[in-house]
Parts: structure tokens; C-alpha cells; sequence
């Protein structure tokens, strides 16, 4: 079940490793134009996307048979990157609000992920914090959304790296769930 839902840590290390550098460029760039703050988000959904993708394919074969959650998420992820680079020149409204309806939908699978695995793993709680960031973060994107577009990016940066914190911190667990526990005084690689 735990591949079944999150697949091999290196995907979902890929994923937190992606949201947190799209996070920190948000932030390091908070006066970026939108359409560069358009095709940075069209990036790391396609990243997202891959790192899914990878995982799956990296997982067990009763993982691949099983594979609703992964294969949505990549869609869903996918879709985002797709919206982004064929209409750049959307308006920050409408990217606000497509960001949300990912950050929702992502949040979601994430959260439902996480009650699949509770007696599989101790740490599935990572899986649903990111899925409750994430719901958060859409909320905050809807009620508020006409912040400026400042706000806007500091927010999606902030969210992005909290965001790609709790997926690293799970895939470190789910890389000690993977590893062979070595022989008392000998080294492990």
C-alpha cells in the first residue's frame, strides 16, 4: 500500500526538491512579471508531474496496478503545466485561480493518500500536512485574491517551500522505510 500511494522516495523527493526551488526563485523574485511568474509555475508542474510519474514507475509492480492516485495527481499537475505555457498571457486572476483549483485537487488526493497509508507508516501525517498546506494555501488564494500581485508571488512562495518541506521530509521517511538496516558497527552507503 505505501508505493501504492506515494511510490519510491526519489519521485517524491523530486516533487519537494522542485516546489521548494520554484518557492525560494518566488521569493527571491517577488517583482517578477506574470508571465514569468506564469512559466516558473508552468516548470514545476511539469516537474511535479515527472517526479509522480517516476515515482510510479519506480514503484512495485502491485503499485502500477493500483495506480489512481499517482496517475491523477500526474495528470492534474500535467494539466497545470499545460495551462500555463499555451496561455501565458492569462491574467493574474485566472492564474490565481487556476493555482488554487490545483492547490485544492492536489490537496485533496494528498490528504486521502495519507488516511490510505496511517497503519502502514508512522509519518503519513507528512503526506496530509502537505495536503492540508495546500488546501490552505487555495483558500488564501480565493478569499483574498485581489492581493496584489506582490502579495500574490510571496504567497506562493511561502506556500511552495512549506509545501515542498513536508514532501522532502516524507521522502527521507519513506527512503529509512527502504533501506536494509545494516549490521551493527558497519557503515551504511
Amino acid at each position: 500500500m505505501l508505493l501504492l500511494v506515494v511510490g519510491d522516495w526519489r519521485g517524491v523527493a523530486l516533487r519537494g526538491v522542485a516546489a521548494v526551488v520554484f518557492g525560494a526563485l518566488a521569493l527571491v523574485w517577488p517583482a517578477i512579471t506574470l508571465d514569468a511568474l506564469v512559466l516558473l509555475f508552468g516548470v514545476y508542474a511539469l516537474v511535479d508531474a515527472v517526479g509522480l510519474f517516476a515515482a510510479l514507475a519506480r514503484g512495485a509492480p502491485e503499485a502500477r496496478a493500483r495506480r489512481t492516485t499517482l496517475v491523477a495527481e500526474g495528470l492534474l499537475s500535467l494539466a497545470a503545466a499545460v495551462v500555463a505555457f499555451l496561455w501565458p498571457d492569462i491574467t493574474a486572476l485566472a492564474l490565481l485561480y487556476v493555482i488554487a483549483a490545483w492547490a485544492v485537487l492536489t490537496g485533496i488526493v494528498e490528504i486521502v493518500a495519507a488516511v490510505r497509508l496511517r497503519r502502514e507508516i508512522q509519518g503519513e501525517w507528512l503526506l496530509a500536512l502537505s495536503g492540508a498546506l495546500s488546501l490552505v494555501f487555495a483558500a488564501v488564494l480565493v478569499v483574498r485574491p485581489r492581493a496584489g500581485a506582490l502579495a500574490i508571488t510571496w504567497v506562493i512562495g511561502l506556500y511552495a517551500i512549506l509545501f515542498g518541506g513536508a514532501l522532502l521530509a516524507l521522502a527521507w521517511r519513506l527512503r529509512q522505510l527502504q533501506l536494509p538496516l545494516a549490521p551493527r558497527g558497519t557503515l551504511e552507503r
